[in-house]
């Protein structure tokens, strides 16, 4: 089984994660052949990313060598990809075949999981309320030493 591309060349995956990934390292795999993708190209959160937005300039690009076998493995720069929640993976051209075929995309890495801020519910007092307040009427009471 593999993912091939319709028109052209160029392949674009969105990965979502549930949690928050510190990204180490990228495994593709292709055919030993034209439709191996011959360069790839990583964006780190991008929800809905789309072939408009892979014009931009990639967090990090990488040139491929044909891997029917899984063996290379592409090592990210961790520093970059500490905190992705979200991963594009672009493939903009392959070996010279019309079509491009993809079996397998390994992602190596650390998993934690997303520490989301919670709606708080809070009442605020814009200004204060003199019946909330209440105090007991102290009455100032002076010393003379004579």
């Amino acid at each position: 089984q593999f993912v091939e591309s319709d028109d052209d060349e160029e392949l674009l995956f969105n990965i979502p994660f549930t949690g928050n990934v510190k990204l180490k390292g990228v495994i593709v795999m292709g055919e030993d052949d034209g439709t191996h993708p011959a360069e790839m190209r990583l964006f780190k959160n991008i929800p809905h990313m789309s072939f408009d937005d892979a014009a931009r300039e990639p967090d990090q690009m990488f040139s491929l060598n044909r891997d029917p076998m899984g063996e290379l493995e592409y090592p990210t720069k961790i520093a970059r990809f500490s905190n992705v929640y979200h991963l594009s993976i672009h493939f903009p051209k392959n070996f010279g075949a019309e079509t491009t075929k993809i079996f397998y995309i390994g992602l190596k890495g650390e998993w934690t999981e997303a520490h989301r801020h919670e709606v708080t519910i809070c009442n605020y007092e814009a200004s204060a309320n003199p019946a909330d307040h209440k105090l007991e009427q102290i009455t100032p009471q002076t010393h003379f030493i004579s």
